[in-house]
């Protein structure tokens, strides 16, 4: 008896001593993916010590977006938001596809504007917190870009950048049919909606959908998504221009994420970069593979670091030091 007894303090020792490892290591570290379920196209803010995820629901998104808070990227707290839904972002336009690719940043007013991707037309909110109430920034409740504007272009993937001067720039598009990408771009008035001047096509090569802006060392980097958002080729890339609307000069290490040799990567792409203690971080999905007529993606994060020629590194997936942790 006392053997047995041992035996199962010694085991339940062993289980708790692994738990106990198994914990630290986890929060120590954040492993991809971040999150159980399956999301796509994330953008990201931080507002008093708070990380707000954003992202489109898969398959093919909802009729909302998945919104969460994290203090830490390993406990999550979902959120619903009343804005934007399928419902509130229908126009006479629209085409039947979900809600779609969020970017969401803070104006130098202190709100908060989203530009997001609902029945393939660009709608624009705006909301005094991360979580709301978020409303429609036309009065009129119509989308900033409608279906039928700008023939060829499929008016997705909106982002939002705002230069060091206060000036907000507004990017969308992609093609049809996976070829023929468009990156189309505008100045934003001072209330975030109104464009100032013509959308100009300002496409870099290589760039199929998913634009996003980084500026670093005086210079304007136009990351992408190219390839099949629905397969091994869908990889992200990069060009660089001296002026947000460009011209645009191919990156030297694009593109700089890709499936892997092993497909233990499959598939990454539409991302949002974001920085933290000097660090910029890259959080991005990759399809988690299955024999469907669709995709399920799942959010991860890694560095994404500069090398001495200013160009953007090329990155092996493996997660991150915890950088919440002090």
């Amino acid at each position: 008896m006392y053997s047995s007894v041992l035996k199962s303090t010694v085991a339940l020792l062993f289980t708790f001593f692994s738990l106990s490892v198994f914990c630290q290591k986890k929060n120590s570290f954040i492993t991809n993916p971040i999150m159980i379920g399956y999301f796509a196209d994330p953008t990201i803010i931080k507002e008093k010590g708070i990380y707000y995820i954003y992202a489109t629901i898969d398959p093919w998104g909802g009729k909302e977006l998945g919104v969460f808070e994290t203090k830490d990227f390993i406990n999550f707290t979902q959120h619903h938001l009343n804005w934007p839904t399928k419902e509130a972002c229908t126009s006479k336009t629209s085409h039947e596809t979900m809600v779609w690719a969020p970017s969401i940043r803070k104006g130098k007013d202190g709100k908060f504007y989203m530009y997001v991707a609902v029945g393939s037309e660009v709608w624009a909110g705006v909301s005094p917190s991360p979580i709301g109430p978020w409303k429609n920034l036309k009065a009129d409740n119509s989308p900033v870009v409608n279906a039928k504007q700008f023939p060829g272009v499929h008016n997705i993937d909106p982002d939002l950048f705002i230069d060091d001067d206060g000036q907000a720039y507004l990017y969308w598009g992609s093609g049809w049919n996976w070829i023929n990408g468009h990156c189309m771009a505008v100045k934003l008035k001072s209330d975030m909606v109104t464009f100032d001047g013509k959308p100009k096509d300002i496409t870099p090569p290589h760039f199929f959908e998913a634009a996003h802006m980084v500026k670093r060392f005086g210079k304007y980097y136009l990351m992408f998504s190219d390839g099949k958002a629905i397969d091994a080729t869908y990889k992200v890339g990069y060009a660089v221009g001296n002026s947000p609307l460009g011209p645009w000069k191919e990156g030297a290490n694009s593109p700089i994420l890709f499936t892997s040799a092993d497909s233990t990567i499959y598939g990454p792409g539409h991302h949002t970069v974001f920085t933290e203690k000097g660090q910029d971080y890259i959080l991005y999905h990759r399809i988690f593979p299955q024999k469907q007529d669709y995709v399920l993606r799942q959010l991860c994060i890694d560095s994404l670091n500069f090398d001495a020629k200013k160009e953007i590194k090329k990155i092996t997936p493996k997660g991150v030091k915890n950088f919440t942790q002090k």
